[in-house]
């Protein structure tokens, strides 16, 4: 996972500045945006149910394989001198396609490889090594990588990466997972999974909170703040490349501060509080007048995200059962990502009428406002009560 993000990390800045060498303008970003995730969003109940069925590790290293050859076409394409949008676009569709079934089966293996008792500090690793690879050593190499091996080359790192995660990926050996159910259609159990969490408010109304949140900041964070640097600021690729690190950062730093702590009494208060601080944080892109203001602003989102992540991530493998565990995560990535191909599609319509700065500016308080509000919704705070009652003298 961690050489992945890495090469992750090296591509979020290539394709960007590919795609702004295309088109400078909003839009080109936006496009793949919308090529990427659609697939994904339309997939994800499918991998759910399918990690839930199969054997992960497979699943895994076939999705690992199919983003990498993708990858390595796209970067002889580059080479070529003559890469289109279309081809960017292409790319990033069999990247969404294969994270919809990659990212609900490794929640669901995570449980399969250590003890309940190991949870938090298994997420907390992984919310260590995430932003470690993914958002400050990739980035920053991206930008060198991009700056000595051009975009090509970048693209040809990322494929190596995906090579070098399925051979570890191969060589896991995980604990058995629970039974399969006899006599069940995958279609069935997708109807299960999503009946399971309409009964759950704690989950459902996160899931919404989190679709609203990523319409309103997500596709104009990724697509502008590039934008930002190149054309408000006139930096390079290395200075995009440094703000991400410098919220790789915070990330690490929010999954160390919660990674070192007790599972919270009161999970789900800790993990709204967490995300409201990190969306409105999102308005500190707006207001920054140079890199290290965006950089700080970088550093308190990323940061914050990551503690409440840490925590959310544990609170539903302790609760959810193993066997439920892709198709309920698989359902989290779907509804939470639902509206991200509509947000990557209003970024450059809205930076026309917003400006750049005020589109973040306006997303980063208004996100945060419905991200609190969710916590008020009945059921929300179930978690808490049942934790709590738990741990009351008898």
């Amino acid at each position: 996972m961690a050489v992945s993000l890495l090469g992750d990390g090296v591509f979020l800045v290539a394709v960007a500045w590919q795609a702004y060498e295309i088109s400078n303008s909003p839009s080109a970003l936006a496009y793949i945006g919308v090529a990427t995730s659609l697939p994904q969003v339309l997939l994800l109940l499918v991998g759910g149910a399918v990690g839930d069925r199969f054997a992960r590790r497979t699943i895994l290293i076939c999705a690992d394989l199919a983003r990498g050859a993708a990858v390595a076409v796209l970067s002889v394409a580059v080479e070529s001198g003559h890469a289109r949008l279309y081809e960017l676009c292409a790319a990033g569709a069999i990247i969404g396609t294969a994270t919809a079934f990659a990212a609900p089966t490794f929640d669901a293996l995570v449980p399969q490889l250590v003890a309940e008792t190991q949870l938090t500090q298994a997420n907390a690793i992984e919310q260590f090594v995430r932003p470690a690879a993914l958002q400050l050593a990739g980035p920053a190499l991206g930008g060198i990588a991009v700056a000595l091996l051009r975009p090509a080359g970048s693209f040809a790192l990322d494929a190596a990466s995906f090579a070098f995660s399925a051979l570890c990926i191969w060589r896991i050996t995980p604990r058995p997972a629970p039974p399969e159910r006899g006599g069940t259609s995958l279609r069935q159990e997708m109807v299960a999974g999503l009946g399971y969490v309409r009964g759950r408010s704690w989950l459902w109304a996160t899931f919404l909170s989190a679709t609203v949140t990523y319409l309103l900041f997500l596709g104009p964070t990724q697509v502008l703040l590039p934008y930002i640097v190149r054309n408000a600021l006139h930096e390079g690729a290395a200075a995009y490349g440094t703000v991400l690190a410098i919220g790789g950062a915070g990330a690490l730093a929010g999954a160390l501060f919660a990674g070192q702590r007790r599972h919270p009494q009161h999970a789900m208060v800790w993990i709204y509080t967490a995300w409201t601080v990190a969306t409105l944080a999102v308005a500190g892109y707006g207001l920054a007048s140079d890199a290290a203001g965006l950089a700080g602003a970088a550093f308190v989102v990323n940061g914050a995200e990551a503690a409440g992540t840490v925590v959310w991530a544990t609170l539903k493998q302790r609760r959810v059962a193993n066997a439920m565990l892709g198709r309920v995560s698989s359902i989290d990535w779907c509804i939470s990502t639902a509206l991200l191909p509509l947000s990557y599609a209003i970024a450059a319509p809205a930076a026309h009428l917003f400006g750049a700065r005020g589109t973040l500016l306006l997303a980063g308080t208004v996100g945060a406002v419905v991200t609190l509000g969710f916590l008020w919704v009945p059921g929300v705070r179930a978690p808490d009560s049942a934790l709590a009652a738990a741990r009351a003298p008898g």
